[in-house]
């Protein structure tokens, strides 16, 4: 694959426009593998339109459960009976209903602590991929869901943190989260991310709006250094654009 591309910015009309785009983004990733398929799903607030959406008919219908693999990008390191805990959540708004309880990859939080759940992670990750180290030219996933928190955390990249440095290991554990919930997490590094055909972020609100400003400045914030090797799409309503951008498919 080639050498990381700047994002494309692509604007929507509001959150229900955005989660259709993004359910038409996964399903073309979906269309262009006629083999296994792996999705790296986010947790927070970004993707749960799109979650709903793709549990729902006829989205449902139009998936082939039997051939897509679902990961996530980090996780909160609380127990899979927590609320709080993302691949839980994700669980139930669509997977469990749908997808081969086989085909579902949480991150282990039942383990002594979140370095030890990022080990477990990064194993089954190999194994799925088949090799201890990532090739360019044979992505580890198919689509990267990701999101932007105010402080320009992904996944849980937070600024100024060791995690977003990590350029050996796929996965970490983060002792401490820069933003709420406070809870430690586990998290995908910038290198196992970038692994993959197409990078989605999802950008709704007017929340969102100061720390889209920030990133598309350019400001060196961890959203902004997460690449595709591949294809990054910034996936953006007009609530959470700033003033005086335009952007376009």
């Amino acid at each position: 694959m080639a050498a990381a591309e700047e994002p494309k910015l692509i604007v929507v009309a509001d959150a229900e426009a955005l989660a259709q785009a993004a359910a038409q983004r996964v399903m073309a990733r979906i269309a262009a593998n006629p083999g296994r398929i792996a999705i790296c799903l986010t947790g927070g607030s970004s993707p749960k339109k799109l979650y709903e959406l793709l549990g729902s008919a006829p989205w449902r219908g139009k998936l082939p459960w039997d051939r897509v693999h679902w990961f996530i990008g980090d996780e909160r390191f609380v127990l899979d009976s927590d609320p709080l805990n993302n691949m839980t959540v994700a669980r139930a708004t669509f997977l469990d209903h749908n997808a081969p309880a086989g085909h579902i990859h949480p991150i282990p939080t039942a383990v002594e602590n979140p370095e030890a759940g990022a080990e477990a992670y990064a194993r089954e990750l190999q194994a799925f991929y088949g090799s201890e180290s990532l090739d360019p030219a044979r992505p580890l996933f198919d689509l990267v869901l990701m999101g932007a928190g105010p402080d320009g955390h992904t996944a849980s990249l937070f600024p100024g943190y060791p995690a977003v440095e990590e350029t050996a290991r796929w996965v970490v554990g983060v002792p401490k989260a820069n933003v709420a919930p406070f809870v430690p997490r586990v998290s995908l590094t910038l290198p196992a991310l970038a692994s993959c055909r197409e990078m989605l972020f999802e950008i709704a609100g007017h929340d969102k709006r100061p720390i889209l400003t920030r990133l598309l400045n350019g400001e060196n914030l961890p959203a902004l250094r997460a690449r595709s090797e591949g294809e990054t799409v910034w996936l953006v309503d007009r609530a959470a654009l700033p003033e005086g951008i335009r952007g376009g498919r």
